[in-house]
């Protein structure tokens, strides 16, 4: 019997809430006003959240789901990368769009932002003359700019993805036999 459902569709819906999480999480912490860099917890907390669990939970959930549901109890290496990297380059399509239409309707966030930057680095660095701390901001002006931070984003967490995924796929890796 051939499989209909591929690793890309199964992730599909894993990537959308993995996107929405993501989307969640920066409006709570604007809502809410918490500024990881003045609230460490916080920022080790998000980091933590999204860079290690949730890529890695939702990518062993959807992976699992496509062995045992949709493939016979089989999983190869290339089915878990493909579902992995699904999942985070849905999310991160999902975040850098509303990043990007975010930046349209407030546009004054990027200048607060910037200037939360700016009190931290001198703050950290007190010994940075005028013209250092105008270069460092001239280069966090262009991570800054949606159109360059949401596809950054979408690479970052497409390495993400593979490397969770490689993870996952020794995990959980079962060849079909080559003979059947």
């Amino acid at each position: 019997m051939e499989n209909k459902i591929t690793p890309a569709k199964n992730a599909m819906s894993f990537g959308v809430t993995f996107g929405i999480i993501l989307v969640l999480e920066f409006v709570l912490m604007y809502v809410l006003n918490i500024d990881p860099s003045e609230n460490a917890w916080a920022g080790v907390v998000m980091n933590i959240l999204n860079y290690l669990i949730l890529p890695f939970a939702l990518i062993y959930i959807a992976a699992n789901k496509f062995k045992n549901e949709l493939n016979d109890g089989f999983l190869s290496l290339s089915q878990a990368l493909k579902t992995g990297v699904s999942i985070t380059v849905i999310a991160a399509l999902i975040y850098g769009v509303f990043y990007i239409i975010f930046d349209m309707i407030f546009p004054e966030f990027k200048d607060e932002l910037l200037e939360k930057i700016q009190r931290v680095t001198l703050k950290q660095n007190p010994q940075l003359t005028a013209e250092q701390l105008q270069m460092s901001m001239k280069f966090v002006k262009i991570f800054m700019n949606p159109y360059i931070a949401a596809p950054f984003t979408v690479v970052m967490y497409a390495v993400i993805g593979l490397i969770h995924s490689l993870i996952v796929g020794v995990i959980l890796k079962k060849d079909k036999p080559v003979f059947e």
